[in-house]
């Protein structure tokens, strides 16, 4: 006879408690629920006895203020037990200086509204166009000054052409050269071969090294009576500097003589000698003159009776006869007379304004007032674009005539690599422009400790 099997039967085989028997599962989790609650207590609890508030930190701090990780107090103002959201002010002057952007600005923005902490390992200048934008985006509005663009709000769109651009601004500069005549092959010289100059042979930054291909170590090591830094024209007071320290690379120095023309614009001065004249104030030309001339008829007295040479006649001066004996200081005033003539009519005011005054013999040269820095208001590194050929943004270059032709390129060139995207090269505003006036900076008067220092008890 066959087994009945019902439901009823089968169902009264079944534990109805099983789910209560403990399995390897069960106890993990049991385990795991009591052990990392305890473990994440005595971390915090560790961490509160080391004095390690990094715990609560919202993020790593910047590369600059990574020694203060664990030192939340020095920035954040402890009231109640408990920090202070946003740092204050006066946390970040103890260390170091904010000076105001100018002295007519509306207000004050708190240090952390621009230069926000705990994003990692950021650079703080990095400020978003949104804090510049705040004023700049209507500046008619903030300042009611009539002369400035009204809106801007990015390196994009919303910027204006350079001002020293925006307008028939000449170069002030009273050398004369010529680009496009230099940028092509060139004679080196009244009767050299003919070479290819580049810009790097005559510009170059004060720290750059290497030797000048066209340089002359006589003139190098001169020394002038003249200030190279008076001929430079002075940056207006209302310049902001940057506060990072310059290496020398950042902009390009006044072209010399000595490191750049000597080789080519040769300075010679008669066919008695093989070396040219100083390259410096006309007072100091003539007392050189008068010194060679002397010094040669004393080493050659014959010289004084004079054949007249018909290649040194000049147009408009009367002949003179064929042989004359002339006294040794008749001679010296006539042989730099000549020198001065041909020095002044063609050397000098090739590259030079000469200027003659009535009752002096000797003319006056024009200062070279040369511009250093064209943009005052914004922050350059030549060096940062040094893997760029100079004509790729001073295209003018290459067809300029007149030396007061402004070569800078125009802000359409530099949107080509500084855009917004990952394609591109940084364009906020901090990339060209600083907010402080580090020219106002104050010292500040040391008042923290080293954390390791204070953590041992010295």
């Amino acid at each position: 006879m066959a087994r009945t099997r019902t439901t009823k039967k089968l169902a009264q085989r079944i534990d109805l408690n099983y789910f209560k028997r403990p399995t390897p599962l069960k106890r993990a989790k049991f385990w795991l629920s009591l052990f990392v609650p305890a473990l994440a207590i005595v971390w915090i609890a560790w961490r509160s006895i080391t004095n390690d508030a990094r715990v609560y930190s919202s993020g790593r701090l910047s590369a600059a203020h990574a020694v203060l990780e664990r030192e939340c107090a020095a920035c954040h103002v402890q009231q109640a037990g408990t920090f202070s959201a946003n740092p204050a002010d006066a946390s970040c002057l103890a260390c170091h200086d904010g000076p105001v952007h100018h002295a007519t600005q509306t207000g004050t923005p708190p240090c952390a509204a621009c230069h926000t902490e705990h994003r990692g390992r950021i650079n703080l200048f990095a400020v978003g166009n949104q804090a510049c934008a705040q004023c700049h985006a209507d500046l008619l509005n903030q300042r009611s000054i009539e002369h400035y663009f009204p809106k801007i709000h990015d390196f994009g769109d919303a910027h204006p052409e350079f001002r020293v651009l925006n307008g028939a601004v000449r170069d002030p500069g009273t050398i004369k050269l010529n680009h496009a005549l230099h940028m092509k092959t060139i004679r080196r010289g009244p009767s050299g071969p003919d070479v290819q100059l580049e810009c790097g042979d005559c510009h170059r930054s004060v720290a750059a090294s290497g030797p000048w291909p066209y340089s002359d170590a006589k003139y190098i090591a001169a020394k002038t009576s003249f200030s190279e830094q008076a001929e430079l024209l002075p940056l207006r007071t209302a310049v902001l500097s940057s506060p990072m320290p310059r290496t020398g690379r950042e902009l390009m120095a006044p072209v010399k003589f000595a490191t750049a023309c000597a080789a080519c614009h040769l300075l010679t001065f008669d066919k008695l000698f093989d070396e040219g004249v100083p390259h410096d104030k006309p007072e100091v030309v003539h007392e050189f003159l008068v010194k060679k001339f002397t010094e040669y008829i004393a080493a050659h007295p014959r010289k004084v009776r004079v054949v007249r040479d018909p290649n040194r006649d000049l147009t408009g001066k009367p002949l003179q006869p064929e042989v004359r004996v002339l006294t040794p200081a008749k001679w010296v005033a006539e042989r730099t007379t000549e020198a001065e003539e041909l020095l002044w009519r063609k050397t000098c005011s090739q590259c030079h304004t000469l200027d003659a005054t009535a009752g002096n013999p000797l003319p006056s040269v024009a200062s070279p007032q040369t511009t250093a820095r064209w943009m005052p208001h914004a922050k350059f590194d030549h060096d940062a674009h040094g893997g760029f050929t100079c004509v790729s943004c001073h295209e003018k270059a290459l067809t300029s005539a007149a030396a007061s032709d402004l070569l800078l390129p125009g802000i359409a060139t530099c949107r080509t690599c500084h855009a917004p995207g990952p394609d591109h090269a940084e364009s906020r505003c901090f990339e060209c422009h600083t907010y402080h006036d580090w020219s106002k900076r104050k010292d500040v008067k040391p008042a923290f400790t080293l954390p390791a220092l204070r953590r041992s008890g010295r």
